[in-house]
Parts: C-alpha cells; sequence; structure tokens
C-alpha cells in the first residue's frame, strides 16, 4: 500500500526563487517506490502550469493533474456554488486571472476597475457590467483604488471571496504580505467577511485527495504552516509532517498544546526522508 503525500510548496519545497535543498529529491524518490504526491498550495499568484514548469526544473515528480492550488478550487468553487455569475473582478495576479478565465468566468482585473472608478467613480465600474463576485488573492500591483474598488463592488452586492488568508508568505530572504494582509483591508472597508477556499478550510486538502481518488483522512500532509497546513490537515483527519523549512520554528511547534501539535516534525530533507521512509508500510 503507498503513501498520499499532499504537498504545500512555498516554505517546503523552494522558498521564493529557491529550493529547500534535497526536498524534491525525496519527493521523487517517493513517488518512484509508487507514493501518490499531489502538491496543494493557497499562493494565488501562479497559474497551474507554471508549477508543472517550476517543479520539473526542481527534479520534482510533477503532472498537471497533481496541483491543486487555491485560484483553480476558486474558480471551481464559483462554478459549482454561484452558477450566476459571470463576471468576476479579480484581486490578484495573472495567474488568478487565468483560473478564473479556464471555467468560463469574465475577468475585470482591478487595476482597470480602480483606473476606471478613479475617472468615473464606482458608476463608471458598473457601466461597464457590474462584477457579481470579488475574488482576491495576493496582488502585487495592490493600490488604494484597487481595494476602493474591491469593497465598493461588495457594498453593491458582489459575492466576496478569498483565495485563502495567509498573512504572509516565504521568500528565499524574507516574508512578504501574503493574500490574507489584502483579504482584511477589504474586508475592513466593505464590512462583508468573505468565503475562503484555502487552507486551512478543508476543500482544498480534499480535492488533492480526490484527484487520485483517495480520502483525505488516509494522507499525510506536508506543510510548514501551523494556521494554514496543520490546521487543514486537522480538518479532514490527515497526519502532518510539520517542515521548519519555512514560517514556522521548532520552538512554536514546541508551544503548541499537546492535542493540537502536527504528527511529526522535519527540520530539512534528511529527516523528512527518514520520517516518510518508517511511515512506508512493508
Amino acid at each position: 500500500m503507498s503513501l498520499l503525500l499532499l504537498v504545500d510548496l512555498d516554505g517546503v519545497v523552494y522558498r521564493g526563487a529557491d529550493p529547500v535543498p534535497g526536498v524534491a529529491a525525496v519527493l521523487m524518490t517517493r513517488a518512484n517506490a509508487g507514493d501518490h504526491v499531489v502538491y496543494v498550495t493557497n499562493n494565488s499568484m501562479h497559474y497551474r502550469a507554471d508549477y508543472v514548469t517550476r517543479l520539473t526544473e526542481l527534479g520534482a515528480p510533477v503532472t498537471p493533474d497533481r496541483v491543486v492550488s487555491a485560484p483553480r478550487a476558486t474558480a471551481l468553487y464559483l462554478k459549482e456554488h454561484h452558477p450566476d455569475v459571470r463576471r468576476v473582478l479579480a484581486v490578484g495576479a495573472s495567474g488568478l486571472d487565468r483560473e478564473l478565465r479556464d471555467v468560463g468566468l469574465e475577468v475585470v482585473n482591478a487595476g482597470f476597475a480602480a483606473d476606471r472608478m478613479g475617472r468615473e467613480g464606482i458608476d463608471g465600474v458598473a457601466a461597464a457590467g457590474a462584477p457579481q463576485a470579488v475574488v482576491a488573492g495576493v496582488d502585487p500591483q495592490l493600490t488604494y483604488l484597487r481595494i476602493a474598488a474591491a469593497a465598493d463592488c461588495i457594498r453593491a452586492g458582489a459575492t466576496f471571496i478569498a483565495t485563502n488568508r495567509d498573512p504572509v508568505y516565504p521568500t528565499e530572504r524574507w516574508l512578504r504580505p501574503g493574500a490574507g494582509s489584502i483579504v482584511s483591508a477589504i474586508e475592513v472597508a466593505s464590512g462583508v467577511t468573505p468565503v475562503v477556499i484555502g487552507k486551512p478550510e478543508p476543500l482544498l486538502m480534499e480535492q488533492a485527495a480526490h484527484a487520485v481518488g483517495l480520502d483525505p483522512k488516509d494522507a499525510i500532509v506536508i506543510g510548514d504552516g501551523i494556521g494554514t497546513d496543520l490546521a487543514a490537515a486537522n480538518a479532514v483527519g490527515a497526519r502532518t509532517i510539520l517542515m521548519l523549512t519555512g514560517v514556522t520554528t521548532r520552538a512554536a511547534a514546541d508551544a503548541l498544546p499537546a492535542a493540537d501539535r502536527p504528527f511529526k516534525v522535519a527540520a530539512d530533507a534528511a529527516e523528512l526522508a527518514q520520517l516518510l521512509e518508517a511511515l512506508a508500510p512493508a
């Protein structure tokens, strides 16, 4: 019997432009041994094909159906639960726009809406066809007017959806503001709490496990976030290997209440390899 590994990306496989040493090789070894490796990421900036290219370059096992991202899950959620939505205001990067368009949605970029609103007010945005939903993720081009445009659309009745609420994400040198920082600004400005799709909500874990026909409770989640990866694993009843290669320190892991602690903790790829070898069925 093989393992089901649901693997976070930022802070686990890489940090910004830099790979986490040895992790891609460990995952390739596990895939060659017959384990199912599925990547589950809250990162809302990139398109699925970009992850496939990046992971292939790193030497990690990957196919397009083994990448489950928050933008993709958000697009599918909209189509399933809000079939009446046709036009979406996207506060985010190009990867989010492409995932929304992939399911047939018309996307209004927040930059366009902000420019129009700056000239004509919210009526100028509505005149072009009022967005029926606002989707927010990480937006590297965020401005005051983009927040204002999103908040105005939500107050006018648009459904508010967040790809995730990560406050920060790790890069090769430092932490950067995550989608949660942007979502919180829009939430305060609009007075509306969003539906959240990404971790710690269970949807991504469920979609990832179902991609290979398995139950998420049988998975081992490999992640670096206590409030995201660990919490999402707990929500679906999965075990967690908490990596100390991203946003969580050993002191923070040790400070968790006993009931909330991860199944195992790994400081690096070598410890991860040892844990997975020990967990593999004989």
